[in-house]
């Protein structure tokens, strides 16, 4: 192919702290030139920007400016670093965190944007990792039960307070006003689709997956939403839309001022919008069941493909054409894996590993890496769950708490490092597990995002205690990748594009010839202690010992009521 006849696509990967886009031959998936954007506020868990309102325990919010930012910031600087004519540049495709959602006007002005709501938290986005609709999922899954709704078999028997209705009831419940005044409740993937083409083009498989929706039944019937509270009977057809869209479909053209944001050319093709994990999937080569997507991160999704129906407890749920078309898209996950390594290394590190790894030039967690793979597999005596963030698989409850058993006058940073990065592991093991006894099998793992390749020690410890090979793409950007394979699908092979996600996955996406196999002689240490973590998971995770619960009802007292001291034991878990 000629190079002034190529054309592009690109991919904008919306994560948690920062936009990255990448701009990618539609002939071969080649990563032209990449650019990456820090959201201006990052995440907001502690106090509104430019005010005094403090948030409380739980809450983790984001200014939509910032994603605004990353078109305005990131995309020129693609078109500056390449050298590539826009005029060649055939669509754009998003993916995005999620459920991160938001309440705006009609026309898509989000309410934080507004001096009347600015300073109420309830106007501004509530990320992902937003946990304080906790009670409102409670009574959610709560009233599903008692009235026979058979919805929750779809996510693994609970919604999740990370989810679109908790978060929707916890603004009416807390903020009413605020409420009313919103003309739409939307996911953030869908927002900025509306602001790049003017079009409130909302994805089906993001309702799937975050808001109770089906193909086959739609959402949950007003009545549900009724006897939740009177206030949200009509919450679907007031704030939200029925109308919805595949992935790959084209959502419409850049507007004039969505060009000039970018530097592309009013009316290229922009898709609509998809959910980071999912997008990952075809760019990592995968398009059929028995191969486990796993996009290793702050948090880790395991994605993995299934022509039938199957009810498989504890995951995040399963929708059908919901990752790939023709697939029922099954996805669990672990909220807490990159967040756990950060957690241990900004407050459990003494200052001579920080001394060190300044003098030898390296990463703290390069160093902590290097230390813990001198280990042996059970060296260290530790055992860990690794519910830092809540347990999102196969749990589902964000009120358990991280533990560590083992500990000693002799333990070291590195052996507590090596055990945080086990007890992903086991995370991951019991998810494939559960999978496999319930019929969707898993026999080789794809393992994709920032860890892969940053720490082949996390990627050898993940084929010993699963068992199963893990092989890596090419690209280190998958989601952006698989966005911007998304927005070749929008544009067609008239175009330049593809007319389905898997002839632009067979093109554009490949396989590193390297892979991680298990090491037998440790496979055998990690069973031993697999089967102990099981033990521990089940004992503090299912009831027999809600001490992680009561933990965090004493603090919760505490922090609210300081003055009135810890509350008497007979008060305690009642």
């Amino acid at each position: 192919m000629n190079e002034n006849k190529r054309k592009y696509t690109v991919g904008v990967d919306f994560g948690t702290l920062s936009g990255r886009a990448v701009l990618v031959d539609v002939n071969d998936g080649r990563e032209v030139s990449t650019a990456v954007h820090p959201y201006r506020h990052g995440v907001i868990d502690r106090r509104l920007p430019d005010s005094d309102v403090e948030l409380e325990p739980d809450w983790a919010l984001q200014d939509p400016n910032d994603y605004l930012e990353v078109f305005k910031k990131a995309v020129p600087a693609l078109l500056a670093e390449s050298g590539v004519d826009p005029a060649d540049v055939i669509g754009i495709g998003i993916d995005f965190t999620a459920c991160t959602m938001l309440p705006t006007t009609v026309d898509g002005t989000p309410l934080c944007f507004l001096d009347r709501w600015r300073d109420n938290p309830h106007a501004w986005v509530k990320l992902w990792k937003h946990h304080a609709a906790q009670p409102e999922a409670n009574r959610l899954n709560e009233t599903a039960r008692a009235f026979g709704y058979d919805f929750l078999d779809r996510y693994g028997g609970k919604i999740s307070s990370e989810w679109f209705f908790p978060k929707a009831w916890q603004i009416l419940d807390e903020a009413p006003q605020l409420y009313e005044a919103a003309g739409r409740l939307i996911e953030a993937a869908d927002w900025v689709v509306w602001r790049l083409t003017g079009q409130e083009k909302r994805c089906a498989p993001l309702a799937g997956y975050k808001a109770i929706w089906s193909r086959e039944i739609g959402f949950p019937p007003n009545g549900f939403f009724r006897a939740l509270d009177p206030r949200l009977q009509n919450i679907v057809d007031e704030k939200m839309s029925r109308q919805l869209y595949d992935l790959g479909e084209k959502a419409g053209g850049l507007t004039e001022e969505a060009a000039a944001w970018t530097g592309l050319k009013a009316g290229t093709a922009v898709a609509v919008a998809n959910i980071d994990a999912h997008v990952s999937v075809p760019a990592a080569t995968v398009t059929e069941p028995g191969q486990m997507t796993i996009v290793l991160g702050t948090s880790n999704c395991h994605m993995v493909l299934g022509t039938e129906e199957q009810i498989v407890p504890g995951m995040c749920g399963y929708v059908a054409d919901g990752i790939l078309p023709g697939f029922y898209g099954y996805e669990a996950g672990q909220s807490c894996v990159g967040d756990h390594f950060a957690w241990f290394v900004e407050n459990c590190v003494p200052a001579a590993y920080q001394l060190e790894a300044a003098e030898r030039g390296m990463d703290i967690h390069e160093l902590l890496e290097e230390k813990a793979s001198r280990l042996v597999p059970g060296e260290n005596g530790l055992l860990a769950l690794d519910w830092w963030n809540g347990n999102r698989s196969i749990l589902v409850d964000v009120d358990l708490t991280g533990m560590m058993l083992g500990m000693t006058l002799a333990t070291r940073p590195e052996e507590i490092y090596r055990a945080l990065v086990e007890a992903t592991a086991y995370g991951t093991r019991l998810i494939i597990d559960t999978f496999n006894r319930h019929g969707v099998p898993v026999s080789e793992i794809v393992g994709t995002g920032g860890l892969p390749e940053r720490n082949q020690l996390l990627m050898q410890i993940y084929a010993d205690v699963t068992g199963l090979p893990i092989t890596i793409p090419v690209t280190s950007q998958t989601p952006a990748v698989g966005a911007a394979m998304h927005g070749a699908v929008a544009a067609g092979r008239r175009a330049g594009g593809y007319d389905t996600i898997f002839e632009a996955s067979r093109q554009m996406s490949h396989l590193r010839d390297d892979r991680y196999e298990p090491i037998v002689e440790n496979q055998a240490i990690y069973e031993v202690l697999y089967q102990e973590y099981v033990r521990l998971h089940d004992y503090f995770g299912r009831g027999a010992n809600d001490v992680m619960k009561r933990l965090k009802e004493i603090r919760y007292r505490a922090r609210r009521h300081p003055q009135a001291g810890v509350m008497p034991a007979a008060e305690v878990g009642a």
